[in-house]
Order: C-alpha cells, then structure tokens, then sequence
C-alpha cells in the first residue's frame, strides 16, 4: 500500500544524506516553517518498512506539540499514541510508537527504554534537551540503543552549560549534518515568507531598584542591568510605548485583512498579568484577541481553534513561540523581555510559515529598538537581502552590521523588581518613518512559489507491531477521516459508557463487569487492546447488554 508525497528540494536532499548516513544520530536544522516534520516523518516511515517490528518514538518541546505530532504521523500511515504514559504498560500491537515530552521522558525513562531497543525516535527542537541537566541524563538512558535518533531544530544552537546528549560539537557549537537556513529557504520561494521588521524607539523614565532616577533611549549606551530595565519601561502597560505600538500593529493586520481576511496577529507577552492587559488594549482599538498562557489548561485548545479560525488576534507568553503550526500568522509584537537570539529566531519562525494561493505573502514584526533585538533582527534582514541579491545575480547585500550584546541572564535583578517602578515610555520614531513604518520592504520579494516544485516520493505504509497495515496513507496534505488514535479513543469512551450501565443494571460493580468483558473478549488491559480487541470487547458488551433485563 503506498502512496506519493511531494518533497521540497531540500527535504529531498536532507533524506538522501540522512540514508546515505552510518551514522546512528543525524542532526537536521532548518529554518522555521520549511517541514521539517514532513522530513523527519518520511525518514521514519521508511526505517519503518525496512525494519519491520520496530517502534516510532517521537520527543516534542510540549504538550500541545504532541497531538499535532500525531496528527501529521496519521497523514503518513504512522499511528502514534500522544497519551501514552509509563503506567499503561506495553503498547497496543496496532500502534506504530508514542509522542512524549522532555519533561516526560525525565520521569519515564526506564519504561522508555524497554521500547527504544531499534526504535526510531525524533527529538523535536532538540535544544531542549538541555533545558535541564536531567531532561539530557534522562534522554541518554531512555534511548541509548535505539536504531536511529534523528534530531531536528529550527535554529543553530551551542552548548552553553552541558552538551546535549547524541549531538556533535564543535568549540561548543552544534554540528548539523544538514543545514538549510532562513535565506535558503527564501531564495527557493514558496517555502517561507520576507520578514520585515518595523523597529519603534522610545524615551523612557523609571526608577531603578537602587532609587535612582534613570532616563535614556534606546540609542544610550547602558549597562545590562539597565538595559534589561530599559526594555521592562518600553513593555510596560503603564506607559505609552506598548499602546502605541499595539495600534500601529492593528492598523497594519486591518489593512492585510481587506486581502487576506483570515491573516492573523501575534502578541508574545512578558507573563499572563501582562498578557491579559495587552488584550485589553487590543479591545479599546476595537479589535478581539485570544489569551494563551501556560497556566491555563485550556490553552491547547485555544491556540488550535485559533489556528482554524479567522480571529485577529493571539496574545500568549512562550506557548506559540516555537513549533505551532497557525500558517495565518502575518504581523507579530514582540512585547517579551526575553532577548536571547533563539528565542527570537523560533518566535520569529511562527511568522514566516509559507501558505498556498495566497499573493503577496510579507509579513512583519514589530519590535522595540533594543540594540539585541536589532542586532538579531538584522541577522534575518541580512539573509532576506542576500537572498534577494541571489536571484538578481548581483553580489549587493546592503549589510548592516550591528553590536551585539550578551542576553540578560536576570541575576539578582528579579529579586529586587519590587522596588523597580515606571515613570514613562513614550514610543519615538524618525521622521521619516512616522509616515511609513513599512519603507524598507521591497516589492519584488513578493514573488509566488513554484507549486510544481519538489520531487516526488513513493512511501510505503509500514505495518504495525502485530504485522498488520490497516489502511492507506492519506492524501498528502489531507488526514484520514479518523485516525486510528479517534477510533481508539471512541471505542474506549463506548466500552466505558456500556460497562458502567452493565454495572447498574446487573447490580455488579465495575472492576467485576470489566474483568468479565475483559475475558470474554481476550483482553488484558484497556491501555494495551488493538483496535479490533476494542471492538470485539464493545460487541460482547452489548451482547450482554441485550440478555440483561
């Protein structure tokens, strides 16, 4: 059973490396929003038909990462569990592998390991291995013998405290095995979209920790200290710098929206206190916004019917910084104090994602003037230059070199915030720029992709553990009508509906009906059935059901 997928020329070229490698690991970084999960799931599907048996485990950054893993696997004909937790036991033979987290591996690792010997296993952004010393420890013991480990990230990445298991270094920079990078993907067109970034100044006043009295613009040379407080004035809901620039973003996204209605706006706020305000500011220009923040538990679900709707606005803190998949994503505000450039660059990348049948496709992000922030903002203006410069065959890049300075690293300064406090922020643009934010960007970068571009690529489905293959793979870009994790999940929520009214009416108690289902059907645990030992235990419910009166 096999079906065609359509690979972008560098997917292509990466999977080629990647099978031509001896190498167990292969470290893949790619530009955000270039596929790199549609690369990682056609290595796996076909490590998977060669070496049938074999497991699919699949490491993402969070939880909401995991259902959408799942998702783009069924669009394979890879069946991946996102629940699967250590206390369930063995998988089901019908289910290729799992989704878990860092954070989950962490307290796992030793169930995980009985399923990695020979697996596959996908470390998604795997930079965050090294979020915390255990999470790299933990990755080391629960996958130590797999098959193949295939690292993805968006971005190049250094090991600043403790290299990250599975990954070469050099003088602590990450070694990729392939490397396909922002103006690559521009220069390629119909991959990503030009990011433009309107920079907004400011004067801002505040009292320091220390009582003294500080006023400087972004232009001040200052110490970190004070410029860490500096970009807290700027953020601040106090101020007229945040409201100022939330309206200049809104204006921009109104005016997108008469041509492209469902396009979308990103606020990437400082904490949830800051983010519900910057909604509220959204409100009084009379436009909506979704609040996402991690505290929420609903925040998952925000964020995807965010994604399928055509709301303006998404404020969140760090949940769509990374990995989310909202293609409608046009105008961003980066309203956070955190500064470092892989943060930026993975924030960045929920901006750039490429949508299909749509002209004229810039997007634009609007940051405060704080020198890191430019410096790392004219790093991607940089390569959108050369890669303009590449199809005009001309060696022109325009380069603006800026200083870099460290990222703050908080220190003690947290501890002493309460006797921080806002005097004033007042956004400041050059004159020239007051009338047109959006001067600098340049209209023969608004060419459409070659949708015939790419190469086509036979798959076949893998059968799962118990040697069975099920069903085709899906048409690529389109899900089955139902993955195999929504049938699961069905026929367990019906076993359990019918077993609890077999209990009322039999005057038996649960644990009594289903040990009782469970041997009639030939199951021996819920967490472990297929999908046919779901059904047939469901038909001698009802079975059951039918004699009980």
């Amino acid at each position: 059973m096999a079906t065609r997928i359509r690979l972008r020329p560098w997917q292509h070229q990466a999977l080629e490396k990647f099978n031509a490698s001896e190498r167990v690991d292969f470290l893949a970084v790619a530009t955000p929003g270039a596929g790199k999960t549609t690369f990682a799931l056609a290595a796996a599907t076909q490590y998977l038909a060669a070496t049938k048996g074999r497991r699919l485990v699949v490491v993402a950054p969070t939880q909401h990462l995991k259902t959408q893993w799942a998702d783009a696997a069924a669009r394979f004909g890879l069946h991946l569990d996102p629940a699967w937790s250590a206390r369930e036991g063995s998988l089901p033979g019908d289910v290729h592998g799992i989704v878990t987290t860092y954070q989950q591996v962490a307290t796992s690792s030793a169930e995980l390991a009985r399923l990695a010997p020979g697996a596959f296993v996908v470390f998604d952004e795997v930079h965050h291995a090294g979020d915390d010393r255990a999470w790299g420890t933990a990755i080391t013991a629960a996958f130590a013998d797999a098959g193949r480990r295939l690292s993805l990230s968006g971005t190049p990445f250094r090991s600043d405290v403790t290299p990250i298991p599975f990954v070469s270094y050099h003088l602590d920079e990450a070694q990729p095995d392939f490397e396909y990078g922002y103006g690559d993907a521009l220069a390629d067109r119909g991959v990503v979209r030009p990011l433009f970034f309107p920079r907004i100044g400011g004067f801002m006043e505040w009292v320091a920790p220390d009582g003294a009295t500080v006023a400087a613009t972004f232009d001040d040379e200052l110490t970190r200290e004070h410029a860490n407080q500096r970009l807290r004035v700027a953020l601040s809901l106090e101020g007229d710098w945040m409201p100022t620039v939330l309206a200049q973003a809104n204006e921009r996204l109104q005016a997108l929206r008469q041509v492209h209605p469902e396009a979308g706006g990103l606020v990437i706020a400082m904490d949830q206190a800051h983010a519900t305000g910057i909604a509220d500011l959204l409100r009084r220009l009379g436009t909506r916004a979704v609040v996402a923040v991690s505290d929420d538990p609903d925040a998952s679900d925000r964020i995807a019917r965010f994604a399928e709707s055509s709301e303006p606005w998404i404020v969140a803190v760090r949940m769509v910084s990374e990995g989310v998949d909202i293609p409608r994503l046009r105008i961003g505000v980066f309203a956070t104090n955190t500064s470092t450039e892989l943060f930026f660059r993975q924030a960045m990348g929920r901006l750039v994602r490429w949508t299909r049948g749509v002209p004229r496709q810039k997007a634009w992000c609007f940051l405060p003037d704080d020198p890191r922030l430019r410096s790392h903002a004219d790093s991607l203006a940089t390569q959108r230059r050369h890669s303009l410069a590449r199809r005009r065959r001309d060696d022109d890049d325009d380069r603006v070199d800026e200083p870099a300075f460290d990222s703050p690293d908080g220190g003690d300064e947290a501890d002493q915030m309460s006797l921080f406090a806002v005097i004033g922020a007042v956004a400041q643009h050059e004159p020239e720029a007051a009338a047109g934010v959006f001067a600098d960007d340049d209209d023969d970068l608004d060419i459409d992709g070659d949708d015939d571009a790419g190469v086509d690529l036979e798959l076949v489905a893998p059968p799962t553990p118990d040697g069975k293959v099920r069903n085709a793979l899906g048409s690529p870009g389109t899900a089955p009508e139902k993955t195999a994790r929504q049938r699961r999940n069905d026929l367990r929520d019906s076993n359990a509906a019918l077993a609890r009214d077999l209990a009322r009416r039999a005057n038996m108690t649960h644990a009594q009906v289903n040990r009782e289902l469970n041997r009639l059907s030939g199951v021996t645990r819920i967490s472990e059935a297929t999908e046919s030992q779901l059904q047939r235990r469901l038909d001698e419910a009802k079975k059951w059901s039918r004699s009980v009166r």
